[in-house]
C-alpha cells in the first residue's frame, strides 16, 4: 500500500510538503524567539550562519565547488532572499502567524506580474483570475484595519502588513531566479548562496544591536536554522524536479500548518476576515496553477 502511494504521489509533491512544514516550524520558532528580545536582524544572521554551515557541508559531500556557475544570478538570488527574509521575519514577529503566512502567499500575483514585465509572457485568464481573487482576499484580510477597535487601536500594524507584502514580492523574485538557476547550478549551491549573502548583510545592517541570547533562545535560534534548511532544500529540489508544476499547489499546506501551530501554541484564533480573505488568496493561487493544466 505504501509502495503504491509512493508511486502515485510525485516526488516533487513530497519535497514541497516537507518544505512547507519546515517553513511553518521555522516561522513559529522565529515568532517565539522574538519574545526573548532578540532583534530580527540577529535572527536572520544566526539563521544564515547555521544554513551556511549545513549547505557547505552538503556541497563538500557532493564534491562540488561552492561558487557555482552562474555567479551573478546566484549573488542576486542571495541578496534578494536576504532582503525578503528581513521583511518576512518582521511580519512574523508582529502579526499573528496565520495572517503573516497568508500575506506572504501573495507571491503568485507578483510572480505573474514580473513574468509579464520582464519575461514578456502573455497574460492568461487564469493569471487574471489569480490577481483578482488574491487582491480581493488582501482587501478582506486588512478590512479590520479600516475601523478602530474598542481600545482605540488598529487590528494590525500597517507597517507589519507592508512588510509581509514586500516579503511576498521578494519571494516572487527569488522563485523566478531559482527556477532559472536550476538549469545551470546544483540545488546545494543555490541553497548555499542564500545564507552566504544574507549573513554579512544582516551583520552590517544589524550593527551594534546584538543581544546575547539566553539558553532557551539559543535553542530556538538553532531550530530556526535547521527548519529553514529543511524548507530551502525541499523547495529547491521540488522546483528542480521534472514534475515541479504538479507540486506548486501543495506549497499552500504551509498555511494549514501555520494556522494549527498558531492556534495550538500561540492561542491565535483566525478571525472570520482572515479565513475568508485567506481562502480567496489561496483560491486565486490554485486557480493559477490548476487552470493551466
Amino acid at each position: 500500500m505504501l509502495l503504491g502511494l509512493k508511486q502515485t504521489i510525485p516526488v516533487s509533491v513530497g519535497y514541497m510538503v516537507l518544505s512547507a512544514l519546515g517553513f511553518a516550524l521555522m516561522a513559529a520558532c522565529v515568532k517565539q524567539v522574538s519574545t526573548y528580545g532578540i532583534p530580527v536582524l540577529e535572527i536572520v544572521a544566526v539563521r544564515a550562519l547555521i544554513s551556511a554551515l549545513l549547505s557547505y557541508a552538503d556541497i563538500k559531500r557532493k564534491n562540488l565547488s561552492p561558487w557555482g556557475i552562474n555567479k551573478p544570478l546566484l549573488f542576486a538570488r542571495g541578496l534578494v532572499g536576504a532582503i525578503a527574509l528581513f521583511f518576512v521575519y518582521y511580519s512574523v514577529t508582529t502579526l499573528p502567524l496565520a495572517e503573516a503566512t497568508l500575506l506572504q502567499y501573495l507571491h503568485p500575483v507578483f510572480t505573474a506580474i514580473l513574468a509579464l514585465v520582464f519575461l514578456k509572457e502573455a497574460i492568461q485568464r487564469s493569471t487574471l483570475s489569480c490577481i483578482t481573487l488574491s487582491m480581493l482576499g488582501l482587501v478582506v484580510m486588512v478590512a479590520p484595519n479600516f475601523t478602530i477597535n474598542q481600545s482605540g487601536e488598529l487590528a494590525y500594524s500597517w507597517l507589519s502588513i507592508g512588510a509581509a507584502i514586500l516579503g511576498a514580492l521578494g519571494s516572487a523574485v527569488a522563485y523566478v531566479i531559482v527556477k532559472k538557476l536550476t538549469k545551470t547550478d546544483d540545488s546545494s549551491v543555490i541553497v548555499f548562496y542564500f545564507p552566504f549573502i544574507a549573513l554579512p548583510v544582516a551583520i552590517i545592517l544589524g550593527g551594534s544591536e546584538f543581544v546575547m541570547p539566553s539558553l532557551p533562545a539559543m535553542g530556538l535560534l538553532l531550530l530556526v536554522g535547521i527548519f529553514t534548511q529543511v524548507g530551502q532544500v525541499g523547495l529547491t529540489k521540488a522546483l528542480a524536479s521534472a514534475d515541479a508544476s504538479k507540486a506548486t499547489g501543495y506549497a499552500y499546506v504551509q498555511v494549514i500548518f501555520s494556522v494549527l501551530i498558531g492556534w495550538a501554541y500561540f492561542s491565535e484564533v483566525p478571525t472570520l476576515t482572515t479565513l475568508i480573505g485567506g481562502g480567496l488568496i489561496i483560491g486565486g493561487a490554485l486557480v493559477n496553477v490548476l487552470w493551466k493544466r
